[in-house]
């Protein structure tokens, strides 16, 4: 009954129109890494007003929305998740985190990773051993690797930038466009803090990094120091 409830209030907001646009905007073609995902069609600042309408739903109430076919429904449950993690004691976050790794079959586009893994995987390993993330790296599941590099976000805004310049140094030779842009956007946040660790970084590797890579980490670069990089004239 949970489920159906849920379901009929999201139905009560989806929109064909923004359904067909993420349908292409998500990569949901045959062969494309959203390949098969259906959408609602429903924007994330409604589904983000939905978490107070169901803020009472425990992990395996969560877990029964989870798993779904809808990207909406997934997203709804995992921005639920995230709250509840927020709110529980330490004990119970450790249950989440571990819940929230055992899911990710569910977790299967960028959007759902971006969104939460910060909060849960990043803050849960924050003063913990963060070796599971190495073991993530070298996942086949795309979705396993961005929760690695992604999580290292909830580090780079508390001034740790070591697992993130680890980690961006094991996945140089990813062959997935996702994790090129994962790993140049987590490479310019350390830069926004400290832009000689950047630098020293990309000195070091600029040569040999996939260029989507490269252009998402010099995005915010003065335009001739980027060309430099560019151009390999650094």
């Amino acid at each position: 009954m949970l489920v159906k409830h849920i379901q009929k209030r999201l139905w009560e907001q989806a929109n064909a129109s923004i359904a067909e646009h993420s349908q292409g905007f998500f990569k949901t073609g045959i062969g494309e890494y959203g390949e098969g995902d259906r959408f609602m069609g429903i924007r994330v600042p409604v589904l983000r007003k939905m978490i107070k309408e169901f803020k009472g739903l425990g992990l395996d109430e969560i877990a029964e929305v989870l798993h779904s076919e809808w990207h909406e429904q997934r997203l709804l449950a995992l921005l639920l998740l995230v709250d509840l993690y927020s709110r529980s004691e330490e004990r119970d976050k450790k249950d989440i985190f571990s819940f929230y790794l055992d899911s990710t079959y569910w977790i299967n586009n960028w959007d759902l990773v971006d969104t939460t893994c910060t909060h849960i995987v990043g803050n849960w390993l924050h003063s913990r051993s963060r070796s599971i993330l190495y073991k993530l790296i070298k996942s086949e599941v795309v979705w396993e690797r961005r929760i690695a590099i992604i999580a290292s976000f909830y580090f780079i805004k508390r001034e740790d930038f070591t697992d993130t310049l680890m980690l961006s140094e094991r996945l140089l030779n990813d062959t997935h466009d996702l994790m090129h842009k994962a790993v140049g956007w987590m490479l310019r946040e350390v830069g926004k803090r400290d832009i000689q660790m950047e630098e020293a970084f990309l000195k070091k590797h600029y040569e040999v990094m996939p260029r989507t890579m490269l252009r998402y980490a010099i995005e915010k670069f003065p335009e001739n120091r980027r060309k430099a990089y560019l151009q390999g004239t650094v």
